[in-house]
């Protein structure tokens, strides 16, 4: 059903929510994008006894395992993301201590949190209660111009990568940078083709959208939108044009709307661009947390309040999205621990059931629920491993490097 088509219901939002619970506990969430580890490196120098998540942290963070629960959620797409400002090896060694510290998780709570690497291992998970816990890195700066290094994440678990962070690579395009590669160069069409011989999702939240249309032309398998929501509602370069959305049903792949308030919300975009001004005008980076940064953007926000977001703000985007790409190509990626502010009702992990409440009542049916939260995230990584299987019986491992692809010495493209 379109959403033009959707008539909302008028009934108490008390039950409203405790439907979105009792579905929530027949098909939890299946979230795209959560920034927990790098939290715990900054805050804690990844020492898990100094912060412990199976308890309350909701004074630190926006994610622990009561949370969690009290959310719906059933899967958890870890982000094992480093900053660009990490390059080269100093990138990768940092990729691999965040892939250790989500495996220090699983073992640490493996009564909750359950790592996995497969679809069949993450419906394995929800039938025994757990958490299902997989990895994807962010940013292609953490393979350091290297497909044997992205076969290593894989071989590690990491099931997806993000082409990009925020800054352009010289082989794809980021969505918030100047353009180097003309979207993807050669070398970043070889990464593409060897994620899909790995049955690696290729993620293309954060990428231009130049970038998206080059790897939608070049997958063999679907792509995944980690955390990334409709440019249509809210025109900020992170989200995804219609054009591009609009090619999923012939892709297979799935978009999983963002809750950054200043990626959905058009005055939070506004108010959001004032706020980095004032920070540049007094001679600091736009997120500088030391004491003098939060006193800068404290006595901003005091003159000039901050606009909220809130459920209705995402469900216009995930409306939207289902209208362009359908039903089976939508899913949820709140990017918790990752942003500074979220939206009011989705403040946390425990947030989820205000947003399933929320679309319950805009006329979402239980099965279009299921498949947001649950079912089309596990069909999209079964996809693509069923895709890498095939593509590994046809050709091995690529040997390619940026060098002999887009150097100057580099053959001519056939």
């Amino acid at each position: 059903m379109s959403t033009s088509e959707t008539s909302p219901t008028h009934e108490d939002p008390v039950p409203r929510l405790d439907r979105a619970r009792a579905l929530l506990a027949e098909h939890p969430v299946v979230d795209g994008h959560n920034d927990l580890p790098w939290a715990l490196r900054e805050q804690c120098g990844y020492d898990l006894d100094a912060l412990d998540v199976s308890q309350d942290c909701g004074d630190r963070l926006h994610t622990d395992i009561p949370r969690l629960r009290a959310g719906g959620v059933g899967g958890q797409f870890w982000s094992v993301f480093v900053p660009a400002e990490l390059t080269g090896d100093d990138a990768v060694s940092a990729t691999l201590e965040q892939i250790d510290v989500v495996r220090l998780l699983c073992a640490r709570y493996g009564d909750d949190l359950r790592f996995v690497d497969t679809a069949d291992g993450m419906e394995e998970v929800r039938a025994h209660g757990g958490i299902a816990s997989l990895m994807g890195a962010e940013g292609g700066h953490s393979i350091n111009n290297s497909l044997g290094t992205l076969r290593s994440l894989y071989e590690l678990g990491v099931r997806y990568l993000t082409l990009t962070h925020n800054s352009s690579l010289a082989w794809a395009d980021s969505a918030t940078d100047e353009p180097r590669a003309g979207g993807l160069s050669r070398f970043g069409e070889e990464v593409v083709r060897e994620m899909n011989r790995l049955g690696m999702l290729v993620d293309l939240s954060h990428v231009a959208a130049e970038t998206m249309r080059a790897a939608l032309r070049v997958t063999e398998a679907p792509v995944l939108f980690s955390h990334s929501s409709a440019r249509a509602v809210c025109d900020h370069p992170r989200n995804i044009p219609d054009d591009v959305l609009a090619q999923l049903p012939a892709n297979g792949g799935v978009a999983m709307a963002t809750f950054v308030p200043k990626f959905i919300l058009p005055a939070a975009v506004a108010w959001t661009q004032e706020a980095d001004a004032n920070m540049r005008a007094h001679g600091l980076h736009p997120l500088d947390l030391t004491e003098e940064g939060k006193r800068v953007q404290r006595e901003f926000e005091e003159r000039n309040p901050r606009p909220r977001a809130d459920a209705t703000t995402v469900a216009d985007h995930l409306d939207h999205m289902r209208e362009v790409a359908g039903i089976d190509h939508v899913g949820i990626g709140g990017d918790y621990d990752g942003t500074a502010f979220t939206p009011a009702q989705l403040d946390d992990v425990a947030g989820y059931p205000h947003l399933i409440a929320e679309l319950l009542g805009r006329g979402w049916t239980e099965d279009d629920l299921a498949k947001l939260t649950w079912r089309n995230a596990v069909r999209v990584l079964r996809d693509a491993e069923s895709v890498g299987r095939d593509l590994r019986q046809r050709r091995g491992p690529s040997v390619a490097t940026i060098d002999a692809l887009d150097g100057p010495t580099a053959a001519p493209a056939s």
